[in-house]
């Protein structure tokens, strides 16, 4: 194999995640090949078949739906030599690394991997970005070699097997999908005028879970075989806690105890609260020091825009800074913070801070 291989990175898969995949991976530098015979691949990535694909890049990673990804492998397996490395991108691991385990073996190295992050994410600079890589037994090399490539993205990489990806997986991101399942199919709104915080966050959830790819919901539910344990449990707390209601309201019989009197909650549906370890000053600079760590990463995003911005600019000629586009974002933050309450001059000086550094971040003044 040809040693420019190495430096290109070959995509199977060239859906929404693989294709802004393919643009994170060609802005660190990388060449992307791509095969996706369902979608229109763009001609700078598009590589005719499989064999051209294997021929032509020593990374391959397979981003496409899990009931595919052993068809997949079974037709890549031929094409493939010691010197390759195969990763999948699924949001389950225990199915593919058991057909890598099949079908790639101890001949070529392969790991499991799984972003943590979608198009989405990607679009609006979300950092970080955050990808679990579960090692071969066969291959601890592979692992050192994805686990590399994924921080030359960028990406903060956590190592787990697979099974332990899968369980805490389906206690999270499977779960996620459930609740949002329920919420969208129930006709439950959250009045953005009339939804306190806790409400605003399961809104919050609940748009991330649909702006995700719509085959997640099967996918995370069949193909993880921790997650129907997960959703009984989760329906059995629930229908405890709506036991303990009805009883609380007096709609059922106290079975087996006695709630007690009205205004002091059953242990049943008692909240654990932060507990009194923590004074108020201590729990508000908490909570002060938790905001100001999401404004931070919230300007490592608006920095990642802003070099998306330089990009486009350089495409047509144009100068790192727009007084015009400036003066008018300064003027619709001053009166979104007014319309809030808060001072508006003193928010316009913050994003003049910002506007500055944002021109640092592209290069200019």
């Amino acid at each position: 194999m040809e040693t420019a291989s190495h430096s290109r990175v070959g995509l199977v898969g060239h859906g929404r995640f693989g294709a802004a995949l393919a643009e994170l991976l060609e802005e660190s530098g990388r060449r992307v090949l791509a095969f996706d015979p369902a979608v229109d691949v763009p001609a700078c990535r598009r590589v005719a078949s499989l064999a051209d694909l294997a021929a032509g890049a020593a990374t391959i990673l397979l981003a496409v739906p899990i009931p595919a990804m052993r068809d997949v492998l079974t037709a890549l397996e031929p094409l493939l030599t010691p010197s390759h490395l195969v990763a999948d991108l699924g949001s389950v691991k225990s199915g593919p690394m058991e057909a890598m385990t099949g079908l790639l073996g101890a001949r070529v190295p392969w790991a499991g991997a799984h972003p943590l992050f979608g198009p989405t994410s990607l679009a609006l600079g979300e950092r970080p970005l955050r990808v679990v890589v579960c090692p071969a037994p066969q291959h601890p090399e592979a692992a050192v070699r994805l686990r590399a490539l994924f921080e030359d993205l960028g990406c903060a990489v956590i190592e787990r097997p697979p099974a332990e990806h899968d369980r805490l997986m389906a206690e999270s991101h499977a779960l996620a999908y459930f609740i949002a399942k329920g919420v969208l199919d129930g006709g439950f709104r959250f009045d953005p005028e009339l939804a306190p915080p806790s409400a605003r966050a399961i809104a919050r959830a609940v748009d991330a879970v649909r702006a995700d790819a719509g085959h997640l919901l099967l996918t995370l539910h069949r193909d993880n075989p921790f997650a129907g344990d997960t959703r009984r449990r989760f329906l059995e707390a629930l229908a405890d806690v709506d036991h303990e209601l009805e009883v609380a309201a007096g709609r059922d019989r106290p079975s087996p105890v006695d709630p007690g009197p009205r205004d002091v909650p059953p242990q049943g549906l008692a909240i654990p609260d932060l507990g009194a370890r923590s004074p108020q000053l201590r729990e508000v600079r908490e909570l002060i020091d938790d905001l100001d760590r999401d404004i931070v990463a919230l300007l490592a995003r608006r920095a990642a825009l802003a070099r998306r911005a330089r990009r486009a600019k350089d495409e047509i000629g144009g100068p790192v800074r727009d007084p015009r586009r400036e003066e008018q974002l300064r003027a619709a933050r001053r009166a979104w913070a007014e319309r809030l309450g808060i001072d508006g001059d003193a928010v316009d000086a913050i994003f003049e801070a910002i506007l500055a550094f944002s021109r640092r971040v592209q290069g200019g003044r």
